[in-house]
């Protein structure tokens, strides 16, 4: 088999774009608000201006937008690759893999109900 028909990934994402805010512990002053690119139950990535130190622990809210209570939760930083600037004046952004640490269960079968609504429509994430 080649590595190209290896899933790396433990969990199905789908494509959504749900608010997030992320926060390190003791900066609530610098609190990250964005929305994710994709999401699973092991995680989500999402999209910022600055890095993240690989391994970081962080604290979640998101919003599902599905009427719910904002999911908390704490995160770490799995993963982070910077994106290559288009234009000299504009600044170069990070995409952030975050895994889900202590995700409750209620707050987990709300993100799987989500991410199977939005597979079923065919909102998947392609596995890489």
């Amino acid at each position: 088999m080649t590595w190209e028909g290896l899933n790396r990934r433990q969990f199905p994402r789908a494509n959504f774009p749900c608010l997030i805010k992320i926060v390190h512990e003791g900066r609530e002053d610098e609190a990250i608000l964005t929305h994710t690119e994709n999401i699973s139950t092991g995680g989500a990535a999402v999209i910022i201006k600055k890095s993240l130190e690989l391994f970081m622990s962080v604290k979640v809210e998101i919003d599902l937008m599905d009427g719910g209570e904002l999911i908390t939760c704490g995160a770490k930083v799995v993963w982070t690759v910077r994106r290559k600037a288009l234009e000299a004046l504009k600044p170069s952004f990070y995409d952030i893999g975050l895994e889900f640490l202590d995700l409750r269960e209620e707050s987990r079968s709300r993100v799987a109900h989500t991410v199977e609504h939005l597979v079923r429509f065919g909102r998947q994430t392609p596995m890489r």
